[in-house]
């Protein structure tokens, strides 16, 4: 009963209107009884039990003034977004993320373990956000469609290997099989976060092309550039100073997030990786817009009908006592 509530409770006041009338009104003048000299005396005549009529026409007007304050029921609250975020996060699967430069807690990591580590953090944080998944090596793959299913991009991306489609890098049919995702979306923001350690060396479509495609259809992409740079490496009795990132396009990969508005990221280690996840949380904050609404059902007709079914009964019993 707490989800009941009387919409029009304040005509409660006419409760007392019945007694009112029946205190104030003059009462109706009985007739003269005509007697018959045929007819049995009055006193052998059943007398109507007034108390049933008088319970009978109470609860009859209970019933038509609960229907009068207009009773409704309200169901559970619901929570929707009416407006989401399209994000569509595209990740480097060539053979070179297996680079174990990327440090984390003093150890050093594969540059794919730590994309997850971080990227799985990032994915549970985008509450009302749509999110998708692709895989991009010597090609394009749409791992996870666009979905609200957080867990379900957790796991895809936790799930992922290394050769998995080979072995290059197709930057530009990473774009561009996420730009074809969104085409057919209606949000009013698309946002496209890329990652990937090297440059363009797979594909039919050029990344700047791809980016210039992905502009026209409304996407913003931030780019990331994953990979140490220059560490030091033990070989022997001898420590020397490596390159792991030569590869790294870092020219394209500014190209690309200028192009559409965003942002070139560079990630050396799993905390600075971090860091530029919550960066891009702040340049695309978690839409807050919601809606609340409770369902509801009409019950006024139910006392109502409930009176109804009174006032036909009440002119049973009245009727029969006449």
């Amino acid at each position: 009963m707490a989800n009941i509530e009387f919409v029009w409770w304040w005509l409660a006041v006419l409760l007392p209107l019945p007694f009112v009338i029946n205190r104030f009104l003059p009462p109706v003048k009985e007739r003269a009884a005509i007697q018959l000299p045929y007819l049995p005396p009055q006193n052998s005549i059943a007398k109507p039990k007034q108390w049933l009529g008088k319970l009978l026409a109470l609860l009859t007007w209970l019933c038509l003034l609960t229907a009068v304050c207009r009773p409704v029921w309200y169901g559970d609250p619901i929570t929707t977004s009416p407006k989401h975020r399209d994000l569509m996060l595209v990740v480097d699967l060539s053979y070179s993320m297996s680079q174990e430069d990327m440090e984390y807690n003093g150890n050093y990591i594969d540059r794919l373990t730590a994309v997850k580590n971080v990227l799985s953090d990032f994915i549970s944080k985008r509450e009302g956000d749509r999110l998708g998944l692709i895989f991009f090596a010597d090609h394009a793959y749409l791992q996870t469609p666009l979905t609200l299913d957080r867990q379900t991009i957790s796991q895809q991306l936790n799930q992922a290997v290394l050769r998995l489609i080979g072995t290059k890098t197709a930057i530009g049919e990473g774009i561009g099989l996420a730009t074809k995702t969104f085409i057919d979306s209606d949000a009013p923001q698309r946002v496209m976060i890329l990652l990937s350690d090297g440059s363009n060396t797979s594909g039919v479509l050029d990344p700047i092309e791809a980016a210039k495609i992905a502009k026209k259809y409304n996407s913003t992409i931030y780019t990331v550039g994953v990979g140490a740079g220059e560490m030091m490496v033990k070989e022997f009795f001898i420590t020397r100073k490596v390159n792991t990132a030569q590869d790294l396009d870092e020219k394209s990969l500014m190209e690309i997030a200028k192009i559409t508005g965003g942002q070139y990221f560079r990630a050396r280690d799993a905390k600075e990786l971090s860091t530029i996840y919550d960066t891009i949380n702040v340049l695309e904050p978690i839409s807050q817009a919601t809606q609340t609404w409770r369902p509801q059902s009409e019950w006024f007709g139910y006392p109502l009908a409930l009176a109804l079914l009174l006032s036909v009964t009440l002119f049973v019993v009245r009727r029969n006592h006449v």
